[in-house]
């Protein structure tokens, strides 16, 4: 398939779920907002053929807003592989019909995890990392729930896990509003240390 970056930074960046991506049409992303609609997802049929239906929850439901750094790929792919008209997939194989997951992971996916040297990952991987790039950014639980499309907060509580670099991040931002609360001026010693610090001068 043609424009694997596109659907990969989408999985990614969008968080988007296999059959969300393959669902999209050129009339559910705005370039310029840096907007995704999801109203609906792709599911294979039993025996053969495809049907359009709703996101997996209502939450699903949703509008994703995307990272500068991939809408130029993104809208290139448009112009260049996504079938014509506004209802016309963004995704599609090389003949232009819907995706099939198994002939996309053993055609696309598998064969680019041995070319690059990475273990053999699901594609569904792809948007764990996504949320946890989205939580390490600072989304909150709502704003997850939101982005994901989870309609509870145990799916999306997976991404909140703490670090000591996020820990460290935390205390530095503490330390920039409170030096900002004082007009610029860092405290420095605490209040005990000062006293002291006095009490030896005098």
């Amino acid at each position: 398939m043609a424009g694997t970056a596109p659907w990969c930074c989408s999985g990614v960046f969008g968080s988007l779920r296999w059959g969300e991506l393959a669902a999209l049409r050129r009339s559910d992303i705005e370039i310029q907002a840096r907007t995704v609609r999801i109203s609906r997802q792709l599911r294979e049929q039993r025996g053969g053929g495809f049907a359009f239906g709703p996101p997996k929850s209502d939450a699903g439901q949703r509008t994703v807003a995307i990272p500068e750094v991939i809408t130029a790929d993104l809208a290139s792919h448009i112009v260049t592989y996504a079938a014509p008209g506004d209802d016309g997939l963004v995704f599609t194989s090389p003949e232009g019909y819907p995706l099939r997951l198994s002939n996309f992971c053993r055609r696309v996916w598998r064969p680019a995890l041995r070319a690059t040297g990475l273990p053999m990952i699901h594609f569904h991987d792809l948007r764990h990392t996504g949320n946890q790039l989205a939580a390490d950014a600072g989304a909150n639980l709502r704003e997850l729930m939101d982005r994901l499309g989870h309609s509870t907060t145990r799916a999306a509580m997976a991404y909140l896990h703490g670090s000591d670099e996020r820990q460290q991040a935390i205390a530095d931002e503490l330390s920039r509003q409170a030096t900002a609360a004082l007009g610029g001026r860092n405290p420095g010693r605490s209040g005990t240390q000062r006293a002291r610090r006095r009490g030896r001068a005098s």
